[in-house]
């Protein structure tokens, strides 16, 4: 059974080797999505996962549902959601990969910073996230929800090839920025959209990775 899908076309245009990888965070890097878990501490589990699954599937815009999420987590104690997301499950194979090339690898994901601190600090590379502060009162506030296509484009300043490893719906701006798009049906099933603009499928880390060190 193959491990991963490609064209053969896009496999033999491309060949510097100055290239950087950017990968979407939950369902991706992570073997399990992340905000779902977290509600699951609050009793909110199906609801999360109702929002998170259309947003994915790109039946709710990513911003208005991020929102809806943020406001349902907000008020969970920060100590409490680290805890949580320090125990999330990441695929090893990826993890290794991403270890080994640390300068030119970069999680793009629209979770908050505030939030996946322990990945961040486990992971040891670039990070861009959506961005959050503690205010007078002691609430975490919702400053700016990331957009994937804008860190992507920085990133085609700095390198000569970009390649996009993500899973759903809202990785679709990432990948109509980057080189090469790669679909990850690791954890679950991408979405027809997504996989209509990749050069690549990959259905497992061990697959995923063994092709992103061709590239």
């Amino acid at each position: 059974m193959p491990v991963f899908l490609f064209r053969r076309e896009a496999f033999m245009t491309y060949a510097s080797k100055n290239t950087c990888f950017c990968f979407d965070l939950d369902g991706t890097v992570t073997r399990d999505e992340l905000l779902p878990i977290i509600a699951g501490e609050l009793n909110l589990k199906q609801e999360m996962q109702l929002l998170t699954r259309l947003t994915m599937d790109g039946l709710i815009p990513f911003e208005e549902s991020f929102r809806l999420r943020f406001a349902i987590l907000q008020s969970a104690s920060m100590t409490h959601i680290r805890q949580v997301v320090s125990e999330i499950r990441i695929d090893p194979d990826i993890e290794a990969f991403i270890k080994s090339n640390r300068e030119r690898c970069f999680i793009i994901t629209g979770n908050l910073d505030i939030w996946i601190a322990p990945l961040i600090e486990r992971l040891g590379c670039g990070f861009y996230t959506s961005t959050s502060q503690i205010n007078r009162n002691g609430k975490l506030d919702l400053i700016e929800i990331m957009r994937k296509n804008i860190p992507t484009l920085k990133l085609k300043e700095r390198f000569d090839r970009v390649v996009a490893v993500g899973d759903g719906y809202n990785d679709i701006p990432m990948f109509d920025v980057a080189d090469i798009g790669i679909a990850f049906n690791g954890v679950h099933p991408s979405p027809g959209e997504l996989i209509s603009i990749s050069d690549y499928v990959a259905l497992n880390g061990r697959g995923l990775c063994r092709l992103l060190n061709t590239l």
